[in-house]
């Protein structure tokens, strides 16, 4: 596998800015809002020859174990403003959006139906379906579940709540991205002082936008690099290519981030704000799982992608390039971000067990 890249046309002055303070103000004011826990990792800082490393862990957003339901509900709100006569979402999914999509809908007093592609496991289903959405099997992969989910638009009342975009100009998508400002809002908060590197988990680049603008206008200015698995590192090839590509994607157990090209909505975020990608392994993934449930910390295959992530820039000489563009050392405070939880339990206790 393509261990690392560095992003050859890096330029963060071109950054758009981040989430504007209404979006966090819109989180504050629903009910059940409180601020995801901001962890540090002091151990593994040490470990890494790090200054000081920070987790910020979305397992429990809402009362839900992974963060999109902060894209998800802001979405919905500038939705349903533009829109007033929707009376029922659509959505396509891996599993965490939609059920975040759905959630959001119930709470307005929408329908919702999701499409899943035919590999999305039983458990991440049936959650979405306990959220009283209609849920929508579609042979094939999440591109094909996405192309499933645009014939919304098509039907009267309907309209989706998408957090990709093959078209830059549709607005959904942008919205959802800057829902998760909220995350990193929340992080600049909490911490006591500003980070300089985030590593951040790239799937079709939504969440990483978000990154990319709070790190691009926080001062002094954060580097940020993509987090992929080694089978579905869609930013990584296209930034090599200089543009959106679309690759294979045979699978992996990060089933947030097995997407074959990026949303040309977080593109321009992508191409400007990344200073590079690293790819990790489903197994190196799994290691830093069991390593987090040991500090006491639930993080799924996606979540704890981070963590496998910044262990492989240090340790590994195919990333020495781009941890010395980062200016990892021993001075360096590093934020990741854990996603999920525990989003298919009986895959993870699974996991745990492995050694």
């Amino acid at each position: 596998m393509r261990r690392a890249l560095v992003n050859p046309s890096v330029a963060p002055e071109r950054v758009g800015p981040p989430g504007g303070v209404e979006v966090l103000t819109f989180h504050r004011s629903l009910p059940g809002y409180a601020p995801t826990g901001l962890r540090p990792l002091p151990g593994e800082a040490e470990a890494l020859g790090l200054g000081e490393l920070w987790l910020k862990d979305e397992n429990g957003r809402f009362g839900l174990p992974a963060f999109k339901i902060t894209g998800a509900s802001w979405a919905l709100e500038r939705l349903l403003a533009s829109r007033p006569g929707v009376r029922s979402v659509w959505a396509a999914s891996e599993g965490n959006h939609g059920r975040a999509v759905a959630r959001a809908a119930a709470q307005r007093g929408l329908a919702a139906r999701i499409f899943l592609p035919a590999a999305t496991s039983e458990a991440r289903a049936a959650a979405i379906a306990a959220e009283g959405a209609e849920v929508v099997r579609v042979p094939g992969d999440y591109e094909d579940a996405v192309a499933a989910a645009a014939q919304a638009e098509r039907e009267p009342g309907a309209a989706t709540v998408a957090d990709v975009a093959y078209d830059e100009s549709d607005p959904v998508p942008h919205w959802v991205s800057d829902g998760y400002s909220t995350i990193f809002a929340e992080a600049a908060e909490q911490a006591d002082a500003p980070f300089d590197v985030v590593l951040c988990q790239i799937g079709v680049g939504a969440l990483a936008s978000a990154a990319i603008r709070f790190a691009c206008h926080q001062d002094p200015r954060a580097i940020v690099i993509g987090v992929e698995p080694a089978t579905a590192a869609c930013a990584m090839a296209s930034l090599a290519a200089g543009r959106p590509v679309v690759i294979d994607t045979p699978g992996t157990s990060m089933a947030g981030l097995n997407c074959a090209t990026p949303s040309h909505a977080a593109w321009p975020a992508l191409r400007d704000g990344l200073t590079g990608c690293v790819a990790i392994s489903d197994d190196e993934s799994h290691t830093a799982m069991r390593d987090l449930s040991a500090m006491g910390i639930v993080a799924g295959d996606s979540g704890a992608a981070s963590l496998a992530a910044v262990r492989a820039l240090v340790r590994d000489p195919e990333c020495a390039e781009l941890a010395r563009r980062a200016g990892l050392g021993p001075a360096s405070r590093v934020l990741l971000v854990s996603t999920e939880g525990a989003t298919d339990p009986d895959a993870y206790a699974t996991t745990l067990e492995r050694t």
